[in-house]
């Protein structure tokens, strides 16, 4: 009751309660839901000294009929963790334990679902290793862990972002595909020197070359081309966004054309340069569907097309979120009811 739902900052409030799931003797033990607050943690917690960490993004909305708590594709975000958790040498954890326990989680919490336009109830599960032991090994235990929080747009705006070709965020064969802490850590200073240009967020480029684009900081990312979709194709250094296979679908289930395939810079600017490169935009679970305004690369800017003449972003952002409020009808049977 004391927070105000018109004006949450993302990320910061938190809401009363979480789950715990401990993983220790070669099994997972009996959920737990606790008050929220702070863990007591080793400081030899394996975790903090050798990355192995995971974590997903969801969000709850309340149905704009009903006010039922409604989770978009909980069981794919249940299946993405544990291929991250594959990739990190974790054990994965049983779907219907997530599932059944967020639903339960989401029950007990519920009146911290906002109705507020434009906000959400953002769902942070993640894995970490807990053995209190210095040495470069797997961990024997682990604890997995949801707690939620209200919050509003993660972006107010169209944002800006810069072509990056001197870092890299993954290469073939490494963790890119997973959702690592650590995938993170490695782009926070790169991301910190294009703020400081003026730019919000980085588009990442291949790790050979320099030459293709890959995904955004925060979401992957699509290009509308002379009436044509493209995005680049999952090749082991990109996230398998769920938000981005649902728009995939929806795009082909409204008959527009879609291409996943390698797609390079010199490609996206010669469009730009005989104006056929009509709409950009990144898709996650954060994001939604944000518009991207300008691009910039080699100190060059490049200013995009206005947000009104988007006619393809504008139109599956409004079919999503309208699945996502219970407003459209649900032909894919992504929605669990809470």
């Amino acid at each position: 009751s004391e927070v105000d739902f018109h004006n949450i900052p993302f990320g910061r409030v938190f809401s009363d309660h979480l789950l715990v799931v401990d993983y220790k003797d070669g099994a997972w033990q009996k959920p737990e839901i606790k008050p929220f607050g702070d863990m007591m943690l080793s400081p030899a917690c394996s975790a903090l000294h050798y990355g192995q960490s995971i974590f997903e993004g969801m969000k709850a909305n309340l149905d704009a009929n009903t006010g039922e708590v409604l989770l978009f594709r909980p069981e794919e975000n249940a299946k993405r963790l544990n291929r991250s958790a594959t990739r990190m040498g974790m054990p994965t954890l049983p779907v219907e334990t997530f599932v059944e326990g967020l639903k339960t989680l989401l029950q007990l919490d519920r009146k911290w679902v906002p109705d507020v336009e434009d906000t959400a109830l953002y769902i942070r599960p993640f894995m970490f290793a807990n053995d209190n032991f210095i040495g470069v090994k797997k961990s024997s235990n682990y604890r997995f862990i949801i707690f939620t929080c209200p919050v509003g747009a993660y972006y107010s705006k169209p944002v800006s972002v810069w072509i990056e070709k001197d870092f890299k965020r993954a290469f073939p064969g490494g963790t890119g595909a997973a959702k690592a802490a650590g995938n993170y850590a490695a782009t926070l200073y790169p991301a910190s020197l294009v703020n400081e240009k003026g730019y919000d967020q980085i588009l990442w480029t291949d790790g050979h070359e320099s030459k293709y684009v890959e995904e955004a900081g925060t979401m992957n990312v699509f290009f509308v081309i002379d009436g044509k979709v493209v995005t680049p194709d999952l090749d082991g250094t990109i996230l398998e966004g769920i938000t981005r296979e649902s728009v995939l679908q929806l795009m082909k289930d409204s008959g527009i054309e879609v291409e996943e395939r390698r797609l390079s810079v010199d490609e996206i600017l010669a469009a730009h340069k005989a104006n056929k490169l009509q709409e950009v935009s990144g898709v996650g679970t954060a994001a939604t569907i944000t518009h991207i305004a300008s691009l910039g690369y080699e100190d060059v800017h490049y200013d995009l097309p206005p947000v009104s003449e988007r006619t393809i972003s504008n139109k599956i952002r409004k079919q999503l979120v309208d699945i996502k409020l219970g407003i459209a009808e649900d032909k894919h049977n992504w929605i669990v009811r809470v």
